[in-house]
């Protein structure tokens, strides 16, 4: 009883319901169940999702300064180093000086890296095919494409 006289009002008095879930949540945790898979079928040849998506900027053959990959792929510059210092040290991408401008670094995909790439966009291939699959989806990238541009 309150001090008014009246009952306090109990789980069971609400009658509010809980919110749908936003789109933000929605595609938070889509992205992290389609990343987890990814990195699942990418270890498979001992590879991160963030390696893999380095490799692939670099497959363009223009050559890409550090802070250009950095805000393309949305990972954090210190973070980027250490990827491409990795990516380096196994021979899969090699540093450049720029040809205009000798105090920019470039990054560039070695042939082993192209050759790892294959195989990696295979396993990626395989496992993007799976989940629209299982999904039912034929062509969601359209949708998805419009949000990434938001």
């Amino acid at each position: 009883m309150t001090a008014r006289g009246a009952a306090p009002a109990g789980p069971s008095d609400d009658t509010r319901t809980a919110p749908g879930p936003l789109l933000v949540e929605l595609v938070t945790l889509a992205h992290r169940r389609l990343t987890g898979g990814l990195a699942a079928a990418l270890a498979e040849e001992d590879c991160t999702v963030d390696q893999w998506r380095v490799l692939r900027a670099l497959a363009d053959d223009r050559g890409h300064p550090m802070g250009e990959l950095a805000q393309a792929l949305l990972i954090p510059q210190a973070s980027l180093s250490r990827l491409v210092d990795s990516l380096a040290d196994s021979g899969l991408v090699y540093r450049r000086q720029d040809d205009q401008d000798r105090r920019r670094i470039t990054a560039h995909l070695s042939r082993q890296g192209r050759a790892r790439l294959t195989r990696l966009d295979a396993l990626a291939a395989a496992h993007d095919d799976a989940v629209r699959r299982a999904c039912g989806l034929t062509d969601p990238a359209g949708l998805l494409e419009r949000l990434a541009a938001l």
